[in-house]
């Protein structure tokens, strides 16, 4: 039977019926009771004869303050949208590599780049799919799993996982047949009052936990705001865009890339002469067989179906403008009768338009979904991780589901030869996880009709310098070359599939940056993979920012900074462009490059709200002026 406890009675419960080392799993992302968590970590630290493991991912902290200018802009905005998030302790001892010894955090995807100079978090990363995950978490010996639940008033008996059924619900049958064997595994759940109650497959009754925290979480739900949408991701985006065909499948990831594409599909939608004519300026006509074969340009007249592991902001704002509305069904006979069109309209009404398996984003995200009725809620059924992410268990119905399935996922560098790099560092230094990006580009394999699309910047900068992010060899990869399949840049589509070495090679120099071109050439002539006289399509010659930005002033609605929404407030909007100038634009070491763009500054009487939110209204002292007149300089410079 449940037990109704506080945080210090579920501790010492779990203390006192667990053995000395207690394995706790924990939900990636959102789905962590935190307080709970802190209070049995500060409990363990003083009982040197126990010992804790915690199996999780994706451990979500507040963004690092920084100093100077960056520490002035962030503070208020973090406290604003972060409010009174209880921060997780272990997270703190892991940055400070101050983990007490009788604990230790295995986790398989890490906040992006956040733990790359942690000792203890890189060591005790477990390289692993998150389709294996709850397989892996089980066979650790996990004999604690804690969560964050949804209720809804009308159904008391009934709890929802909401935001994190992805691991719990595989989780479920091996812990039912280990206890069966007599193993003592505890289950503890606690409400949080603003998680939306998602229903379908992530709700179970009250009894699945046996410990229930008596007290509703009430604290900031973390967050993930919508960040800018620059040029180079539009383009991405757009490109990226008509590879969708009408009537298919999408997944797509959280990030700048992932709103970018969705703000090409609500343009498709909602403008497509101006979409159109956008491409016409491009000279996309050269991929325009690619497009009529695998995608398209039109308006959705079918609709697509997202399966997505995370159910991200811009699949829901998809489905509100009607592009994600095609229904997928629970039987391979109605979803037999679905694709023929011979599906009688009762039957429709327990059809699915999402499938998803986590999710996270901005606070107008879990807002929308608080406020939609049931009836709507109930198409997007977020479920068990291994249905979205494998083709196996319920195959012939997730093969007539995922028609024409577009898999489209972002890495950070690529190869000339075609292999992808998404999680990890040359020197083995882990950005985040391999997550399920081999999963969905081995269903793009598998699947008739589906496509893998790994999306990319072609280059990118830092204290003013470019760097391409097209090498000739990268000393680790994601996504092996044999998986290949299509690549997209701001600069076009690289068709993979199938291609020899010396086409792929070419098809990917074609989608680089010109300035890293003749370089990219050497390498693969000096290998012997390209012919000595080898040359590039003048197509391709002039693939520059500078090219792309006139092209988009031309077109600047299909442009939007904030494609999704914003939480930062105009002012901010402003003040975030001119610190990302600065940030790309100088290193902080060129002292006379920065003098000269101080001394260009406007007067402060031009930005006397900016000034005042970063707290420079009135310099205090030479840094303080050196700091007021650098931001006014990027001020004026990123003007819109």
């Amino acid at each position: 039977m449940v037990q109704s406890v506080s945080i210090e009675q579920a501790v010492d419960d779990v203390l006192a019926r667990l053995p000395a080392h207690i394995h706790l799993g924990l939900p990636l992302g959102l789905g962590k009771p935190n307080r709970f968590v802190n209070a049995l970590y500060r409990r363990i630290a003083q009982l040197p004869e126990r010992q804790l493991t915690v199996y999780t991912a994706l451990s979500l902290g507040r963004p690092s303050l920084g100093d100077g200018l960056q520490r002035r802009f962030l503070e208020p905005f973090i406290e604003r949208v972060f409010g009174d998030y209880p921060e997780l302790d272990f997270l703190a001892d892991l940055h400070r590599d101050s983990l007490p010894a009788n604990i230790h955090i295995e986790q398989f995807f890490m906040q992006p780049g956040s733990l790359l100079h942690s000792t203890s978090a890189q060591q005790d990363y477990v390289s692993s799919n998150y389709s294996h995950a709850a397989r892996d978490i089980n066979a650790a010996g996990l004999n604690l799993l804690a969560q964050l639940v949804a209720h809804d008033p009308q159904q008391p008996d009934r709890l929802s996982l909401s935001c994190n059924p992805d691991i719990t619900l595989d989780l479920l049958p091996m812990i039912a047949k280990r206890r069966a064997a007599g193993e003592t595994i505890l289950l503890l759940g606690q409400v949080h009052r603003d998680l939306p109650y998602m229903p379908g497959d992530s709700e179970v009754g009250r009894e699945a936990f046996d410990l229930l925290l008596d007290e509703e979480e009430g604290s900031t739900l973390f967050s993930t705001p919508n960040m800018p949408v620059g040029f180079q991701d539009h383009f991405i985006g757009l490109h990226a865009s008509t590879l969708v065909r009408d009537g298919g499948t999408l997944q797509i990831g959280i990030g700048a890339m992932g709103d970018a594409l969705t703000a090409a599909l609500l343009a498709r939608q909602a403008d497509n002469d101006g979409y159109r004519a956008l491409l016409t300026d491009l000279d996309a006509h050269y991929w325009a067989p690619l497009m009529s074969r695998e995608g398209g340009v039109e308006p959705f007249a079918k609709g697509l179906y997202g399966c997505s592991e995370m159910f991200v902001n811009g699949l829901l704002a998809l489905s509100d403008a009607g592009i994600v509305r095609r229904k997928v069904y629970p039987s391979v006979a109605l979803q037999q009768q679905a694709n023929a069109g011979a599906l009688d309209e009762s039957a429709q009404v327990g059809g699915v338009s999402i499938h998803g398996g986590f999710f996270l984003g901005p606070r107008s995200f879990y807002q929308r979904l608080r406020d939609l009725p049931h009836s709507k809620l109930a198409e997007f059924n977020m479920t068990a991780i291994s249905y979205i992410n494998e083709l196996y268990g319920h195959e012939e119905l997730k093969r007539l589901q995922r028609l024409d399935a577009r898999f489209i996922n972002s890495a950070f560098t690529m190869t000339l030869l075609g292999a992808g790099v998404a999680d990890q560092l040359e020197d083995g230094r882990v950005l985040s996880g391999v997550g399920g990006q081999y999963n969905f580009v081995a269903q793009g394999h598998a699947l008739e009709g589906a496509r893998s699309i790994l999306i990319l910047r072609s280059w990118r900068e830092s204290g003013g310098e470019a760097s391409s992010n097209m090498v000739w060899v990268y000393g680790h990869c994601t996504i092996p070359r044999h998986l290949r399949d299509i690549v997209v840049t701001e600069y076009g589509i690289a068709d993979l599939r199938g291609k020899t070495d010396a086409k792929v090679i070419e098809a990917l120099l074609n989608i680089s940056d010109s300035r890293f071109q003749p370089g990219l050439i050497e390498q693969a002539q000096k290998a012997g993979k390209l012919p000595k006289d080898f040359c590039l399509d003048p197509r391709f010659t002039d693939n520059s920012p500078q090219r792309l930005q006139a092209i988009a002033a031309r077109h600047p609605r299909l442009f939007p900074e904030y494609p999704l929404g914003s939480d930062f407030s105009s002012e901010e909007r402003d003040l975030l462009r001119a610190l990302n100038w600065l940030k790309s634009t100088f290193k902080l070491t060129e002292i006379l490059e920065l003098g000269k763009a101080a001394l260009d500054a406007p007067e402060p009487s031009e930005y006397p709200v900016h000034l005042e939110r970063m707290q420079l209204t009135k310099p205090d002292g030479l840094k303080e002026d050196v700091y007021q007149r650098l931001l006014l300089a990027g001020l004026k410079a990123t003007r819109v």
